[in-house]
């Protein structure tokens, strides 16, 4: 019987670095879901399509081949056999997959690849829907959040370093951006699960985030 962690909350709460270390912790695996529309996304905008036309996505859906593979631990992301893990980390395919993920028919392609990953493993599952869609019955729900200045703050700081990074202005606009298209979309919109406990981590070290992560998972242990 797999025991099943769902962790759901804005973009840049830190809920994929939290989740990635309290699975290696716990030796569960991890899945960052986000990064499945990631790689749509990145599909999508290699092949010039524009993602906020539905149809456009849609139609390119039987050519993406999306999987996540752990290579010594560590998740890959991979699109139709290349690694894509790097690639999909841009600020273009951030924006972009929040699009693509607002769009049903992209939410059912990567459904049914989710809860196989859930049925077979012990896995801690991160995302925007993940306690109130994808598994409803997850043994553990957490909304994990953070005010988004402290969001802006962490994302701005992974990013300032890379070639043509944004400012920490521009991070800040487009993570209250994403919060409200995320918040207010039609399909499976951000919103905490009834049963999810609420885990702000606005005043947390990203140490002191995963020791409260891993205590609530040690009790169901």
């Amino acid at each position: 019987m797999s025991l099943n962690i769902a962790i759901d909350g804005p973009a840049g709460a830190g809920k994929s670095t939290i989740a990635r270390k309290a699975a290696a912790e716990l030796g569960f695996i991890y899945v960052d879901t986000g990064a499945l529309y990631r790689s749509v996304a990145y599909y999508c905008l290699s092949k010039g399509a524009d993602v906020s036309v539905p149809e456009n996505v849609e139609k390119l859906l039987p050519g993406i081949t999306p999987e996540l593979r752990f290579i010594e631990g560590v998740q890959h992301v991979f699109v139709n056999g290349k690694d894509v893990s790097d690639r999909i980390r841009t600020p273009e395919v951030s924006m972009a997959a929040s699009k693509v993920s607002a769009i049903s028919a992209v939410r059912a392609f990567l459904f049914e690849l989710q809860q196989k990953i859930a049925r077979e493993n012990n896995v801690i599952m991160d995302g925007r829907d993940i306690g109130t869609v994808v598994l409803p019955n997850a043994d553990l729900k957490i909304f994990l959040t953070a005010s988004p200045e402290a969001r802006a703050g962490r994302r701005f700081k992974e990013l300032k370093d890379k070639p043509d990074a944004p400012t920490y202005e521009q991070v800040l606009a487009d993570i209250i951006k994403r919060d409200h298209d995320d918040s207010t979309r039609a399909v499976s919109p951000l919103k905490q699960a009834e049963n999810a406990v609420l885990c702000d981590t606005t005043e947390f070290s990203l140490e002191q985030s995963v020791e409260m992560i891993i205590g609530m998972i040690k009790k169901l242990l």
